[in-house]
């Protein structure tokens, strides 16, 4: 059986269901991106607590946050299920990310104040212990941060909720093509580029880069999902 956290009584506390729910969620994401667990599978909460050595209430909390990313989908009377998606609807959705997040880092280069970059380059450095690591989870949310800063740093609200809202239904895949090779350290070294291209104030080499960081992110994916479909 496989277990998350200390196998203690973390999941408890809200604290506790919240780290397990995270975890129970990014394990069942990486299974569902590699075609481990296929389209149409039911996702029986007990099984599941049974696996993870949880209660239910933090797997519970798991699927509700996969069903939001669209990973899976409450059915009546079939309860969850692994929703179909396509690999091309999956690249379509990076394609089109790579083309907002470009514009976004654009308009964010000419707008963006000297504590906002100075913020940027901040989180940039807090990377560096977890890629070091290999903590795919910790840097997962230090890369989270730093695209969300950049949205912000446009200064344009509703770009900033759009740029969230595309960005949250990649979210899992986001997270999973990170562990493909060296894909981390990789993924790191193109935000310092970007970064560059900000703080000399080249806002179309910063929006080619990033670009070219999303679709170098689904590559990746692609590779990483071919990988585990062939063992």
């Amino acid at each position: 059986m496989m277990r998350v956290g200390d196998g203690g009584d973390r999941d408890g506390t809200p604290e506790g269901r919240g780290l397990l729910s995270d975890q129970i969620r990014n394990a069942l994401t990486d299974e569902i991106a590699a075609g481990v667990l296929a389209a149409g599978i039911a996702l029986d909460e007990q099984d599941l607590a049974d696996r993870f050595g949880a209660s239910r209430t933090p797997v519970r909390e798991a699927l509700r946050q996969l069903a939001a990313n669209g990973l899976v989908e409450m059915r009546p009377r079939r309860g969850v299920v692994v929703a179909r998606t396509t690999p091309e609807r999956i690249m379509e959705m990076f394609e089109t990310t790579a083309e907002f997040e470009a514009l976004c880092v654009r308009l964010a280069t000419y707008r963006m104040t000297p504590l906002e970059l100075s913020a940027l380059m901040d989180l940039h450095e807090q990377s560096a212990v977890p890629v070091a690591a290999q903590d795919y989870d910790t840097y997962d949310a230090l890369n989270r941060a730093f695209h969300e800063a950049l949205y912000r740093a446009t200064h344009n609200g509703f770009m900033a909720e759009q740029a969230l809202a595309i960005r949250s239904r990649l979210s899992a895949f986001r997270r999973t093509q990170l562990r493909q090779g060296e894909r981390i350290l990789r993924s790191r070294a193109e935000h310092g580029e970007i970064l560059q291209a900000i703080a000399e104030g080249d806002g179309d080499i910063a929006a080619r880069r990033m670009r070219a960081h999303m679709l170098n992110a689904a590559s990746a994916l692609g590779r990483y999902v071919a990988d585990h479909a062939s063992t």
